[in-house]
This record gives structure tokens, sequence and C-alpha cells, in this order.
């Protein structure tokens, strides 16, 4: 955020969005998807795209855009091969994939999903820098009882002397 704030602290329900979003992006057949298409796997409102799509771009530790910024994936699935076929529910060998015509490559090709450890992990990861967030606002705010307590004590003293005759 241009503020300097954590995205986690901007909303009360950020960090639950961001771990909505993991869950059913890292389970669902196909890795990447439109901000409306991933706002209707969400929410089953795909009018909210944009919302999804600051959320996405907000958060790049989890989520990344395409090279044209109208599908979002999650930068984990990057590491596997799209070589997943959605169909069949399996990772194709490298052969079977080169067998394939253009069309199945294109449409019915995926990455594989996130296994439930992997799934863990990220949703850990999340809950760890909202906390992270929390705690750092806490302490930039060590100052404010000591801040009050002296400017009560000043107030006090300045009323004393004022009231002086």
């Amino acid at each position: 955020m241009s503020n300097g704030k954590s995205p986690y602290l901007s909303d009360p329900n950020r960090l639950a969005d961001v771990i909505a979003a993991i869950q059913v992006m890292s389970t669902y057949k196909f890795y990447k998807l439109t901000f409306g298409e991933w706002a209707d796997r969400m929410t089953a409102d795909s009018s909210r795209g944009a919302y999804w799509q600051n959320i996405f771009e907000e958060h790049p530790e989890f989520f990344r855009l395409d090279g044209d910024r109208k599908k979002a994936s999650l930068v984990w699935h990057r590491q596997y091969p799209r070589r997943f076929h959605v169909d069949e529910g399996r990772l194709l060998s490298q052969e079977e994939y080169d067998a394939l015509d253009p069309a199945t490559k294109g449409s019915r090709i995926s990455r594989v999903p996130l296994t439930p450890a992997d799934v863990k992990t990220l949703v850990d990861t999340a809950i760890n820098l909202h906390t992270r967030a929390i705690e750092e606002q806490r302490e930039k705010r060590w100052w404010l009882p000591l801040a009050s307590a002296v400017g009560g004590l000043v107030g006090g003293i300045l009323g004393a002397l004022i009231g002086k005759p």
C-alpha cells in the first residue's frame, strides 16, 4: 500500500479473503482464471472481480497476474509443470503431453492442484504475515501512553503555575 501500512490491516476481512483465495486457487483444476471467474468461484458473484483483483495485486507474496494483467494465479503453482489433464485428473508424462493436439493443450491442460500440505503452508504463512503486521502496528504506537502521561503532567504543571496568584 502506498501509505506504508500493511495490506493485511487495510480491511478487517483481509486475512479471511487471502485464506479463501489460497484455498480455492490451490485446489481448483484450472490454476489461472480472470478476476471475475475467481470471484465467481469464491463468492458466486463474478461482478466482484475488481475486489479480488485488488487482493491479488496487494499480496504478491501469494498471487501473480499474467502478462496482460487480466488473470491471476498462485505463485506456488508456477513451480509445477503445465501437464495436468483436468478431465483425467492426473499429471501427464512429457511424452503424453507432447502427443496431445494443440486445442487440448490450450484448454484442458493446467498445473497440478496443490497438496493439503502446500495449502497449509500457504495459510500458515498468511496468518504469520497478518500477525506480524499487527505486532508492527502496535510497536509503532508504543509512545502514545507515554505521550498522554507526559501531556497530562505538563498540563497539570501549567495549570498549577497559571492558577497561582
